[in-house]
């Protein structure tokens, strides 16, 4: 628990070890921008009138918020920084998922694991704050519904089966990551996540009304205006890999503040590790041969998972390249 960074009080300074390469944080461009928009209300990338109220919104932040701000000795007992690559399982822990060369980052984590369908699994999660179990479930089934119907209008616009989503490509659990990042006495040396695309299929992030998160658009990196009762959709890499680069996954990153922390809460559909994922036949022909190779889930992620993501603006990221690495 002495690694978490929230709990202490207050930074003075950013640990030799957070301190990022001055070439790796290249600031974004000075202006706040929306993503574009979807109106689910009427059609099928920040999505509103999605049908998830704004009190359940509000509730999972704030029970994230308050799980945070608990004594470190109702914490303790989830605390681990070793991950199962086999088996995603709830745990507590900072700093840790993505390789960067070394630099660790500034952000603490809570990670709930669901699995499907619900059953006895959220008896792992805390039993503090004395919602916590309650609210989560309650987010995290409504935000996997959001994301497959959203995945079914894909499939809609694409000419896929409507249920091409169905079963292990979208697994047989559900993950929400409660991110926290405190606030930071120098954020021009550190990064509260590094550059990164999310390896599973879809992802639905709540973003705080405080800014961080910043997008990789045309070689620069772009702030991204939170637009309140929205969701942010990010295309993981399996969707880019299914459609053989069609939809590109999104490399994004987090940035720190000094004066205020920051929780945003994640939930991602992520195929079974046994699942076999390559270019669908729908978008091959012979001007369009296939550019990823086929791979189990679990062997894409051990792949990922040595990547250096470095300084990326969709360089060291870019699955074509990762997967010649083989």
């Amino acid at each position: 628990m002495e690694n978490m960074l929230h709990s202490t009080p207050s930074h003075t300074s950013v640990p030799s070890s957070f301190v990022f390469p001055p070439e790796h944080l290249k600031p974004a461009t000075s202006t706040a921008v929306s993503l574009p928009v979807i109106d689910m209300s009427g059609s099928c990338t920040e999505v509103i009138n999605h049908g998830i109220s704004e009190q359940v919104m509000r509730d999972m932040e704030a029970i994230g918020e308050e799980f945070f701000r608990l004594p470190a000795a109702d914490k303790a007992g989830f605390y681990s920084e070793s991950e199962d690559p086999n088996k995603a399982t709830t745990r507590l822990f900072s700093n840790t998922t993505y390789e960067t060369g070394g630099e660790k980052y500034w952000r603490d984590c809570l990670r709930l694991v669901c699995s499907l369908p619900v059953r006895d699994s959220v008896k792992d999660w805390p039993d503090k704050p004395h919602r916590l179990r309650e609210v989560t479930e309650n987010f995290m089934l409504l935000t996997r519904d959001l994301a497959m119907k959203l995945l079914r209008l894909l499939c809609q616009g694409m000419g896929l089966r409507p249920e091409y989503f169905e079963g292990d490509i979208c697994g047989d659990h559900v993950i929400v990551d409660i991110n926290h990042y405190p606030p930071c006495p120098c954020p021009s040396t550190t990064l509260g996540l590094p550059p990164h695309c999310d390896r599973n299929v879809i992802t639905l992030l709540l973003p705080s009304m405080v800014p961080g998160l910043e997008v990789a658009y045309k070689g620069d990196w772009i702030k991204v205006k939170p637009i309140p009762q929205a969701f942010v959709v990010n295309f993981g890499s399996q969707l880019e890999v299914l459609t053989n680069g069609m939809l590109k996954s999104i490399e994004h990153r987090v940035t720190t503040n000094s004066a205020m922390a920051r929780t945003s809460v994640v939930t991602y559909i992520a195929p079974t590790g046994d699942c076999l994922i390559g270019p669908a036949k729908e978008f091959l022909s012979e001007d369009n041969p296939p550019f990823y190779r086929t791979l189990t889930y679990r062997e894409f992620k051990r792949i990922y998972n040595v990547v250096k993501l470095g300084k990326s603006l969709n360089l060291t990221t870019n699955l074509k390249d990762v997967q010649k690495m083989i």
